[in-house]
């Protein structure tokens, strides 16, 4: 992966450039609909977010427009949407300063992914080094039971295995399992959990400290964060071929204070 760091103005240009953020892939007419997916309790939507206030489409909506860098037209209906560079950026930094903080303090991370295909890699990275640095990765290491799958932990990744691929998922289920199960066994919860979809929302309505990132059209992590049941939600679009995120990851670690244990 790149070690050297990208300044925050040319990573925002390589996420524009990748189409990380920017005109995103993502059509505006799946963001709009999961917005209203999510105020349905949709099980693909939900992401295991507890609502703590009432929400209305348009709090949604602006939310994803403060936070997201979403079209701020409303008679925008379908086509491209988009997402703010800066704004990624700035999530980036806090991300990165929060895992810091816990990794110096050896603290216990547990890593989840729903994005097998894009993220697994990225979180694979950030567990070699923070366990490097001192940090203690939690380790889940016999599957259980999900649905038609499993729920496996591969290079210290918690993720859903089915019919013998890796599966992408929004349910909250697998983080809900998982922490029954560090529970089961003795083991303390986390300190910091870092994982995106439903793996985020579980944790964070569960109380434990929790990073994501979310694409534009997850608005229940963005949901959470405002409720402060997740610490940063990161917007990006989060699945791509993983080698477009290796400057991302390479700057999170430096940001983080990491970059020795690379």
């Amino acid at each position: 992966m790149t070690t050297s760091p990208l300044s925050p103005a040319d990573l925002a240009r390589h996420l524009d450039d990748h189409r990380i953020t920017g005109a995103v892939a993502t059509p505006r007419e799946a963001n709009l609909r999961n917005i209203q997916g999510f105020l349905d309790g949709d099980q693909h939507q939900h992401m295991g977010v507890v609502r703590t206030r009432d929400w209305s489409f348009e709090d949604v909506f602006a939310l994803m427009r403060d936070r997201v860098g979403i079209s701020p037209d409303r008679a925008h209906a379908e086509g491209q949407d988009t997402i703010s560079a800066e704004l990624a950026v700035a999530g980036l930094e806090r991300y990165a300063r929060v895992l810091g903080e816990v990794v110096a303090a050896g603290g216990r991370v547990l890593f989840a992914t729903g994005h097998p295909a894009g993220l697994f890699p990225v979180y694979a990275q950030l567990a070699r080094v923070a366990r490097r640095a001192g940090a203690h990765v939690v380790q889940v290491p016999d599957g259980f039971p999900f649905e038609d799958g499993d729920v496996r932990q591969i290079e210290s990744v918690v993720m859903v295995e089915q019919y013998g691929g890796l599966r992408h998922t929004h349910f909250p289920g697998p983080m809900s399992l998982t922490l029954e199960k560090l529970r089961r066994d003795g083991q303390n919860p986390p300190d910091l959990v870092v994982a995106d979809h439903g793996l985020a929302g579980a944790a964070g309505s569960r109380g434990l400290r929790t990073i994501a990132v979310a694409d534009c059209n997850d608005p229940g992590v963005f949901v959470a964060e405002a409720q402060g049941q997740v610490e940063v939600a990161v917007p990006l679009d989060d699945n791509l071929p993983p080698r477009v995120y290796e400057p991302v990851t390479a700057f999170v670690l430096h940001r983080a204070g990491l970059a020795d244990y690379l």
